[in-house]
């Protein structure tokens, strides 16, 4: 199974992918994270951050994610994908794939001026395609890390029962 974490940048993505990874060590089940911004360090930032750019970067985690998947590795995926098409195109590549829209408002982020100083910012300059169907929607301003690591974990947890 694919686990794909996405929203605007400040949403939580990287904090909740790690408290998720944590729980599947725990239960001695592999699992890896793939992080948006990890692998743009890795090719040593040679993408920016204009739309193609970022879809250039977004295909490069998606095939990333089908090795891990096609190896029994549970990848759990934090990046923005802030465009539905990719979205979709994850939907019929990956075997299971789970999406979880972190949803928070831009007000509500606590690094706004980093985030408001930025060019090409998803949400602010760039579009952010609100998600269509996701299999899990939550709410991080009004719901914390623990009850988010809990309702994916039920989640998830109710796919081995069927």
């Amino acid at each position: 199974m694919v686990i794909w974490l996405l929203g605007i940048s400040g949403a939580g993505k990287t904090t909740l992918g790690n408290a998720l990874k944590e729980h599947f060590d725990n239960k001695n089940v592999k699992s890896c994270i793939i992080d948006g911004d990890l692998v743009r360090d890795f090719y040593d930032n040679d993408l920016g951050y204009k739309k193609e750019d970022r879809i250039a970067n977004i295909k490069r985690i998606m095939l990333s994610t089908y090795l891990l998947e096609q190896n029994d590795i549970i990848p759990i995926v934090c990046n923005i994908s802030p465009y539905q098409d990719l979205r979709n195109f994850s939907k019929k590549k990956f075997d299971t794939y789970i999406e979880v829209y972190l949803k928070k408002d831009l007000q509500d982020i606590t690094n706004k001026n980093e985030v408001y100083n930025s060019v090409n910012v998803i949400g602010v300059d760039l579009e952010f395609d609100e998600p269509t169907n996701s299999n899990l929607i939550i709410d991080t301003s009004k719901i914390d890390i623990k009850d988010s690591l809990k309702m994916i974990v039920e989640y998830v947890s109710s796919l081995d029962e069927n």
